[in-house]
């Protein structure tokens, strides 16, 4: 019988490598990627994720799953939020630094949300993790993101700074994945 296979909604590469080295050979399914551009909505996070699942299903009319991340700077009372690829995009890491100038509070939450939908049909299941930590001067590798900024609680370096297998160990996509991995092993 040939494996079942669940189209990760991504055309970035890094990422997708990164799903795939975090759920490991025991995924029970064979984990693709389509690239589709769906709309960059706006919302709370959760609403954000539902609905771009809802649209991937539409469009693919087959079980998907979208991912969504969001960066919360707890002295912004949540912002950037979703909204973090835009800010880092305008800002650059050195910006988002500097947007918490003004306060003392550094902290941040880290925030991935998966969402998968068996279809057109189907009921959106959000799988979320998250990961605290502080807002620091850019530090390590600019290859991901925010990662160079993102200091995780307990931790002396950076996301950037970490290896790729030690940040994946602690991420808040690792957190989120792992809820996704269990209940897919629980319900395949």
């Amino acid at each position: 019988m040939a494996q079942k296979t669940l189209t990760f909604v991504t055309g970035n590469i890094k990422k997708l490598e990164e799903i795939k080295a975090i759920l490991g050979n025991s995924f029970p399914l064979d984990v693709t990627n389509y690239k589709l551009d769906l709309p960059e909505l706006q919302g709370e996070i959760d609403e954000v994720s539902i609905k771009k699942c809802q649209e991937a299903a539409r469009i693919l009319n087959k079980p998907v799953v979208v991912e969504d991340t969001s960066l919360c700077f707890n002295a912004l009372k949540g912002l950037p939020g979703p909204y973090i690829k835009w800010f880092l995009e305008k800002l650059k890491p050195e910006g988002l630094h500097k947007l918490l100038t003004g306060w003392e509070d550094k902290s941040a939450e880290a925030v991935c949300t998966f969402a998968y939908s068996s279809g057109i049909e189907g009921d959106v299941q959000l799988f979320q993790g998250k990961t605290s930590g502080t807002i620091v001067y850019p530090r390590g590798t600019r290859d991901f993101g925010w990662d160079c900024i993102f200091q995780p609680d307990g931790y002396d370096k950076t996301y950037g700074e970490l290896s790729k297998e030690e940040k994946n160990k602690i991420s808040h996509r690792y957190k989120a994945l792992d809820k996704l991995k269990t209940h897919f092993i629980e319900n395949i």
